[in-house]
């Protein structure tokens, strides 16, 4: 991971930190990220219905401007055990452990909610995302010009919610503590 680079949790007050970093994602990687091009008003909506109570994102921060993101949605509404994964990362950031760091917090999340599959779709030519989705034991299917990997989650266990928890309370008081210091700067 880069120095000074911080995964945590994102809050729902922070969906225009996640849209600004979606639009900041090159043509290339925005295809990676949603499977094709999509325009700059599509991401503003897809924003607005991505933020919700039942999706999780992470998002990797370097001095307060996100940089990357890991999304968990549940399929099916908050019922189901399935879920699928979505990631970006700015150009700039790839290939530094970005990514493997926000799925493995993101598979925690999972596991710790119970989800048993995480499904990540991704192009057939985005050899990245199935590298990366392979390192964590991924069965990838190949059809229609795309690939689907899919993560068994093991079982939520008291260290695994003990680990979430504490990368949450670091991840907030990081956050409080960088808010504090912008404050500063200014006055």
């Amino acid at each position: 991971m880069p120095d000074g680079g911080l995964i945590r949790k994102m809050w729902m007050g922070e969906a225009h930190k996640y849209r600004d970093h979606l639009l900041r994602l090159d043509t290339e990687s925005r295809t990676r990220r949603f499977g094709g091009g999509v325009s700059d008003d599509c991401i503003r909506d897809y924003v607005d219905t991505s933020m919700w109570f039942d999706t999780i994102v992470h998002g990797f921060f370097v001095d307060g401007m996100l940089r990357g993101a890991a999304e968990l949605r549940p399929l099916c509404g908050t019922v189901t055990k399935e879920a699928e994964a979505a990631l970006s990362v700015e150009t700039e950031w790839q290939g530094h452990g970005v990514g493997s760091a926000l799925l493995e917090r993101t598979l925690l999340t999972a596991r710790n909610r119970g989800i048993t599959h995480l499904h990540m779709a991704c192009l057939a030519e985005n050899r990245r995302m199935q590298q990366l989705a392979r390192k964590f034991a991924a069965e990838l299917s190949f059809s229609f010009g795309g690939v689907v990997g899919e993560v068994e989650a093991a079982h939520p266990t008291p260290l695994s919610v003990v680990r979430e928890m504490v990368s949450d309370g670091h991840g907030f008081a990081t956050a409080v503590l960088e808010a504090q210091s912008r404050l500063f700067k200014v006055t």
